[in-house]
């Protein structure tokens, strides 16, 4: 940020229009959404490409390690500052002394968060009787001194709906990243390419992110008048406080009493199903944020925005969801290969579950924007009590207990959020149901009938198998929404052309 600069603009695009980029904020919406969302395909192309060859690399027991260090590092990263980078984003003006104010807090949060990984070592490699877990939660106490450079200028840009700068930092960061995983693999360092990896995905994303936005500033270590700021970052740490817990709750529950190779077995199944989840939902969200926050004065634009939203995420995740259970099998063999084939039925089980995780992190964001940031922290702390419940019985029968806990407890889970929630965006349950209703129908129609054709073909070999039941499934799906869902695929194709559409 340039030094000249004493105050922030809430849309500095709309403030100083560019010529050929969009001015309203519908504009700007949809094109913070194509290069937010559109950038994350690319990188996670890029990135999956990579850990898919990994994964058929390595053995189940180095993600089974992994996992173990990422209970840690996921505690941790709660705290390290982006709830703090929220608060910026939300308010409607800020100093250059709030932005230099917001760098220390992030440069000191991280520094102690470094430090007090590295003393937790021992105590991790203790619980679950693996040193190497020690060796590893050291060297990934490097990933903490990237986050001020990745926080203070997400904040800016996002603040802007300057997505074009992130994305950009994103694909690069990805390419370096999957270049180092792939190499690392190849060359023999096991568990330790999982390690080195995101290290220089954050490194490559803090240094582009912060030369694009200019936030190289003097930190601040004098935090009077930053208290609307750290009240809205202790806020939202709270709510990742209970995020935490559910996410990573059954790893560390699984960790104490799975072997590494059973272990890895699960977070390789966790990691199949939540792609969609954990991948395209947030940067879909981070621009549902920064628009909603924009719409404070008019509650009822952020109701009808965010019923659109959903019907626009279900129509991609349910097929995505039935799909993946309806075809866990070949999938599993055609891309991670025969030493994986256990976390096929397992697979099946948690892409069940995960519509209901799909819809219920789209609450957050709207309740964020409009200012009541604690009904997510609530929410979240009655979906920790109930998942971390289901873990606990789940986990006396393997990885497919811990699968059925998902399922028996995200449905209630999400049916308490929604009953907190939908008042205070101002969204009526039904409007909600209505909008989910179509896809659900078309991809459990689908998956039925891939399931039917599944059990009639003849022996296959797993691709061929595969690349069959999706192009069935596909039309399947297709046909079930023009015939019964015209409506919807009419929003979506006009959405996709950029034409105004109903609400």
């Amino acid at each position: 940020m340039p030094d000249t600069m004493d105050t922030v603009s809430p849309a500095p695009v709309a403030a100083t229009p560019v010529p050929g980029e969009p001015s309203s904020l519908a504009g700007q919406v949809r094109s913070a959404l194509i290069w937010r969302s559109g950038s994350q395909i690319v990188a996670q192309l890029v990135q999956w490409s990579a850990t898919f060859l990994v994964i058929r690399i390595l053995a189940p027991s180095d993600y089974g390690l992994f996992a173990m260090c990422q209970v840690i590092l996921t505690f941790m990263g709660m705290l390290n500052g982006y709830g703090l980078a929220s608060g910026l984003i939300q308010q409607k003006t800020i100093t250059k002394r709030e932005v230099r104010q917001l760098f220390g807090m992030l440069i000191l949060l991280n520094v102690t968060l470094a430090i007090i990984q590295v003393s937790l070592a021992p105590l991790a490699s203790a619980y679950y009787r693996q040193p190497i877990v020690g060796e590893m939660l050291r060297v990934q106490a490097l990933l903490y001194l990237t986050t001020p450079f990745i926080a203070l200028p997400y904040a800016l840009l996002s603040r802007s709906m300057d997505f074009r700068h992130q994305a950009k930092a994103n694909i690069t960061a990805s390419i370096a990243s999957a270049s180092v995983a792939l190499g690392g693999a190849l060359y023999g360092l096991g568990v330790w390419t999982l390690v080195i990896a995101p290290i220089v995905l954050f490194g490559v994303r803090g240094a582009m992110m912060t030369w694009s936005a200019r936030s190289l500033v003097w930190p601040s270590f004098d935090f009077r008048g930053a208290g609307t700021i750290a009240r809205y970052g202790g806020v939202m740490a709270a709510g990742q406080l209970f995020w935490f817990l559910q996410s990573e709750t059954d790893v560390f529950i699984a960790g104490r009493s799975f072997s590494a190779h059973t272990l890895g077995i699960y977070t390789t199944s966790l990691f199949l199903t939540q792609i969609f989840v954990s991948k395209f939902v947030p940067p879909l969200n981070e621009v549902a944020f920064s628009a909603y926050a924009r719409m404070q004065a008019d509650p009822d634009a952020i109701g009808r925005a965010f019923v659109k939203g959903v019907r626009m995420v279900m129509i991609v995740a349910m097929p995505f969801y039935m799909g993946l259970a309806a075809t866990a099998e070949p999938l599993v063999l055609t891309v991670l290969g025969d030493k994986w084939r256990e976390t096929a039925p397992i697979v099946h089980l948690l892409a069940l579950a995960m519509p209901f995780m799909t819809l219920q992190v789209l609450f957050t964001p709207a309740s964020d924007a409009r200012g009541r940031p604690g009904i997510g922290v609530q929410n979240g702390a009655v979906g920790a009590l109930i998942l971390t419940t289901a873990f606990l019985v789940g986990v006396q029968w393997g990885p497919t207990g811990m699968g059925a806990a998902w399922i028996a407890a995200y449905p209630l889970y999400l049916g308490i959020s929604a009953w907190r929630t939908l008042p205070v965006i101002g969204v009526r349950a039904r409007d909600v149901a209505r909008a989910v209703a179509s896809p659900a129908l078309a991809a459990i129609a689908m998956a039925l009938i891939v399931g039917l054709v599944d059990r009639a073909l003849p022996p296959l070999d797993a691709h061929w198998r595969l690349m069959m039941l999706v192009a069935i499934g596909a039309a399947v799906y297709a046909a079930w929404m023009l015939v019964f869902a015209r409506a919807t695929v009419r929003e979506l194709i006009a959405v996709a052309r950029k034409q105004p559409v109903a609400a």
